[in-house]
């Protein structure tokens, strides 16, 4: 088995650079934000998901991701914190009793789900997720935390686009413990 990577040779600096911009995807105007570069880098990742890991508040019980790409970086960090990881999914994606939420975002509108004994009353829940846009996908993953009785500590992200407000629309939802890696003003 090969050596872990030096997550602490990696600056948030170095993370943002391997971050590619791709004009008019997915559609004219938009320039989407790709994290493949980054997570083709194992010091790069490795790095990431060491520092959402230690801008996580103490006491995590369980760390939410949004499908898909959330997956990717707070499964990791579940396993750094301790703690127990619960997907976000699409609607028919979980096989048992499901809480959903349909909410609005930057293209239309989305539906998420979570298992309904997936967050304990009282447990204190960590969002990870790759990009901070409109807040939405946020913003509704803190409601399913919530209706299950979940305490929503603090939310971490790798990116945030500033530019579209989305710390004034978490605060809007009483949300305003975030930590982003990167954020871009515009």
């Amino acid at each position: 088995m090969s050596a872990t990577p030096a997550a602490t040779a990696v600056s948030n600096a170095d993370i943002a650079a391997l971050i590619a911009d791709v004009p008019d995807f997915p559609k004219p105007g938009v320039t989407f934000k790709d994290i493949t570069p980054l997570l083709s880098s194992p010091e790069g990742f490795a790095a990431t998901v060491a520092a959402l890991a230690a801008s996580a508040p103490s006491g995590i019980d369980v760390v939410c991701g949004m499908e898909a790409r959330g997956f990717i970086f707070g499964a990791p960090v579940a396993l750094a914190l301790g703690a127990a990881f619960v997907p976000v999914r699409k609607p028919g994606k979980l096989p048992r009793e499901v809480v959903e939420t349909t909410y609005d975002l930057e293209y239309g509108t989305e539906t998420l789900a979570v298992h309904a004994d997936a967050i304990t009353p009282g447990a204190r829940v960590l969002i990870v997720d790759d990009v901070l846009a409109t807040g939405g996908t946020v913003a509704a993953t803190a409601d399913l935390v919530r209706r299950l009785g979940g305490s929503l500590v603090s939310v971490s992200v790798v990116l945030e686009l500033a530019f579209l407000g989305p710390r004034a629309v978490l605060a809007g939802h009483g949300i305003d413990a975030v930590t982003a890696l990167v954020t871009y003003e515009d």
